[in-house]
Formats: C-alpha cells, structure tokens, sequence
C-alpha cells in the first residue's frame, strides 16, 4: 500500500510494542529503449517471486544511500543513478516467530552504462531480467509492488 510518511509513524507508533520496525530502500530500474514508448523495468526473481530490488537500511546510511547499495548489490552492478524518489510502502509479516513492520522507501533508478547483471545467489536472487513496465506489472507478485510500478508509471 502507498502511505504517506506521517500514516507510515502512526502506524509505527500504534504497533510499537507488538512489532519490530524495519527501514529498508529500493529501486525501479529503467531504462528507455528506442523501439518502444514505454520503458523496461527490471525484475529480480527471488525466493520464487518476481520482486525490485530492495533492503534493509544499515548503520549510519541514509534513506537513498541505502536504495543505491542494495540495488547495486542484488543486481552485482555498479551504483546506479537515482532520479527521483516515488513513494513508500508499509507491510507486516511474521519471520521466526517475531511480528515485522516494514518501511520501504523507493526510487526510479538508471543504470550509467550499460552492464552485465549478476544476481546475488545469496539472497536468494535466482534470474534478473528486464520487462516492458505493463508486463512488468502483472509479474510482480505483491500487490504494493504493482502500486510502487504504478507510481513510477505515473511519474514517466
């Protein structure tokens, strides 16, 4: 779901006590191909789902310095551009027994040459490919990503 930064805290602080807060940052690379309108986005398919690029803030690293590590990272890229940012995301889910809340704030991305990509095995990134953005969208396989690409639709 996209949520403004100030639903994003109330929910935080409404959870608090039952669920442990994560911050973590992504990307929707593109790139623009002459012979077609709409742009390519690139999908990584991990742990059997179609997914963007995203992780977990760390130790002193800003919002957008971490969306540049981790998609470089899950892509074995160089660091990409960030062009602009898009929109948050918030969901929960239970890992080990333990209640998350998860804030991922996402960018739109280009690469500054073209590269070879090599997924991080592990994390479980399987294949990276790119897709024209409506397939793009139907592959995604969580709903708040549609709404992350539906964003950056918007913003193109």
């Amino acid at each position: 779901m996209l949520m403004s930064q100030k639903k994003v805290k109330a929910l935080s602080k409404k959870n608090k006590q039952k669920t442990k807060p994560i911050i973590a940052a992504g990307g929707v690379i593109f790139k623009k191909d002459d012979s077609s309108r709409e742009p390519k986005v690139l999908l990584i398919y991990r742990n059997g789902y179609w997914d963007l690029p995203k992780g977990k803030l760390e130790k002193r690293e800003s919002i957008p310095m971490c969306a540049v590590r981790e998609v470089a990272e899950e892509t074995g890229s160089e660091i990409p551009i960030l062009i602009s940012e898009l929109c948050t995301t918030y969901h929960e889910y239970r890992e080990k027994k333990k209640h998350y809340g998860k804030t991922t704030y996402w960018y739109s991305m280009i690469y500054p040459r073209t590269q070879n990509l090599v997924p991080q095995k592990s994390e479980g990134i399987e294949k990276i490919e790119w897709h024209d953005l409506n397939e793009a969208q139907n592959l995604v396989s969580f709903e708040n990503l549609r709404l992350v690409l539906k964003s950056f639709k918007d913003q193109f």
